[in-house]
């Protein structure tokens, strides 16, 4: 495919690596000469400095060629005439755009991004999308991640392996056999900073992370037998305010747990519009780093800090400070991959990263075929998709062991009429039949051959 991605900062310099990865045309826009350097220097893609919504500088980056325009720049105004000049000099097909002014989102404009007014095709919002993987995580304390497929049907969980982890130094492929009636996968084990798909006689040991797909109803039982016990969280801490911690906050209300929540804000007049918006949800003005704030937000007795500040280093410092003064547990927001490394050893149970996040909602518009969603994995080192199985794809029919499936992926579930089915050597995939699989980064292309997933099937 032929891309053209119009902001080469931390998101589209991600999206940028993993398509250029996969051999696609790729061409990146920036105004900031030292962001495009980069691109030309560490990613094999044409770099532009320009203005990614002039018509010029579209031209020159091949647009009228293009299958595609992802617009993610810093600014909506930039991102969103982009598109428009995509569509009505250049008739791109497909543009995407991220939109993170909630005055553009609001229910009431639905019809501003529609084909007669702003030929927006995917509108992505970083901050929602960051507030609802929040959200997941706090209803499943025990999961490191959690995304759903298959309409909710179908779980994926990164789940830490503890010393106290009763399934430790078990071949994987006796789970089965111990827990028949189980409904779950290890499709994939993250060790000593490198990630592979396991075997049956893989085992797993103290402090893996292990992916599993799971049915959605036997998340708990899942995360029991893997250790985690967890209660539900109880009175919860949010620092920072912004959009990402209102969307949070405005959630809990509506679940009726807004009187175990506080918010901390350090900008005053911030501070107040959030006390204002929200109704039933304490809002406190302060810094997250001064321990009397924390004291008044009555950390000693919260069951979870969740750290949603713009500043990485007060996200990390607050979270730390948090567990020395008594909070169960921790999540930290963190945009830079040398925070998000050092997150473990500093303490902090949980990292979510708004750049993955952003992608991973960017990624299932780009993959070929019917695919349902996309998940991208510890930056991009793997990927979970939920893709329907197509007639003409030679998945189909024949049994999962006579197929010569890629090394690089496993198939964690299958949805057939609703149904969860998890696949074994005999499974038969049917068309229409909708298919969760986990995939190293390096296998994207096998799997895509190996379903068919062309455009010309659509």
């Amino acid at each position: 495919m032929k891309i053209v991605i119009c902001g080469a900062g931390q998101v589209g310099y991600g999206i940028a690596e993993s398509l250029a990865a996969e051999g696609n045309d790729v061409t990146v826009i920036d105004t900031s000469p030292t962001l495009i350097a980069r691109i030309r220097e560490t990613i094999d893609a044409r770099g532009i400095v320009g203005h990614g919504a002039f018509p010029e500088v579209l031209t020159e980056a091949g647009a009228a060629e293009a299958d595609m325009l992802i617009a993610v720049t810093l600014h909506d105004e930039v991102n969103m005439v982009a598109c428009q000049v995509a569509h009505s000099l250049f008739n791109v097909p497909t543009k995407i755009a991220r939109i993170r002014s909630q005055a553009y989102l609001d229910t009431r404009h639905e019809s501003l991004f529609s084909s007669d007014s702003l030929p927006i095709d995917v509108v992505i919002s970083p901050e929602l999308e960051v507030a609802q993987m929040v959200l997941r995580r706090i209803a499943l304390p025990g999961a490191l991640d959690t995304v759903r497929f298959s309409d909710e049907a179908i779980t994926l969980l990164a789940i830490e392996c503890r010393e106290d982890c009763p399934i430790l130094a078990t071949p994987l492929g006796q789970l089965s056999e111990l827990f028949p009636d189980l409904g779950a996968t290890v499709v994939g084990i993250m060790r000593d900073d490198a990630i592979f798909i396991p075997n049956s006689v893989d085992q797993l040991y103290a402090d893996d992370l292990a992916y599993v797909v799971v049915e959605q109803i036997r998340v708990r039982r899942t995360l029991t037998l893997f250790g985690h016990e967890e209660p539900d969280v109880g009175r919860i801490v949010i620092a920072g305010g912004g959009n990402v911690g209102v969307a949070v906050a405005r959630a809990m209300e509506k679940q009726r747990l807004a009187s175990k929540l506080r918010i901390i804000e350090a900008d005053r007049a911030r501070a107040l519009h959030v006390a204002d918006e929200l109704k039933k949800t304490i809002v406190l003005h302060g810094s997250a780093l001064d321990p009397a704030i924390l004291e008044e937000a009555e950390i000693g007795d919260a069951d979870l800090l969740v750290s949603l500040t713009n500043d990485d280093q007060v996200n990390i410092l607050s979270s730390a400070m948090a567990k020395r003064l008594g909070a169960k547990s921790n999540m930290a927001l963190l945009n830079g991959r040398p925070f998000q490394a050092l997150a473990k050893s500093v303490g902090i149970d949980a990292v979510i990263s708004p750049k993955s996040v952003t992608i991973s909602r960017i990624l299932q518009h780009v993959r070929r075929g019917r695919i349902r969603a996309v998940h991208s994995v510890q930056n991009g080192l793997a990927e979970v998709i939920e893709i329907e199985a197509l007639e003409t794809s030679p998945l189909v029919g024949q049994p999962l062991k006579d197929l010569n499936l890629p090394d690089g992926m496993r198939i964690g579930a299958v949805s057939r009429n609703g149904v969860f089915m998890r696949p074994n050597a005999q499974t038969r995939i049917r068309p229409k039949d909708r298919v969760v699989i986990f995939m190293l980064s390096g296998s994207v292309r096998q799997v895509e051959q190996f379903f068919r997933v062309r455009l010309e099937f659509f």
